[in-house]
């Protein structure tokens, strides 16, 4: 509540179901293309699961990643290699206290938006780093339309 007892609070966007739907369905599609499992998770703008899948043979880890990887980059709105790039000046203490917020440095997430506004973001796991970044590009791509 504010001083003059008016209640503030944020909007956001968020990604609806079919269109997680969607994001997940192109980077399983484009693992499979690859002859990957994977895992592939959609975090709403909020942090929350809006979607999962898992293909047959993805390790039991790979969900974990995954979803970490998304929540990571819906939380700052900005992939992995971005933050990395922006903290490479900053003291290893820096870095580390940031990793240890379960925040997660591994490629292969990517923020979704709307215009300009975050919706989410895809996070993928179970290939190499650059396998799950095309992964979610695929997804990133597909909602793009």
């Amino acid at each position: 509540m504010s001083m003059s007892g008016k209640v503030i609070c944020e909007t956001r966007k968020l990604i609806r179901h079919d269109a997680a739907i969607t994001v997940i369905k192109a980077a399983l599609a484009h693992a499979e293309s690859l002859g990957i499992s994977v895992c592939v998770a959609v975090m709403d703008s909020s942090g929350t699961l809006a979607g999962f899948g898992r293909m047959a043979g993805g390790f039991l880890i790979s969900g974990d990643v995954a979803m970490n990887k998304a929540r990571s980059v819906a939380a700052v709105g900005l992939a992995a290699q971005n933050v990395e790039e922006a903290l490479a000046q900053e003291a290893p203490r820096v870095r580390e206290g940031i990793a240890q917020t379960g925040f997660s440095f591994i490629r292969g997430g990517l923020p979704l938006r709307e215009g300009e506004d975050l919706i989410g973001a895809v996070g993928v796991s179970g290939g190499s780093e650059e396998q799950d970044v095309a992964c979610a590009e695929a997804g990133l791509t597909a909602l793009k339309g």
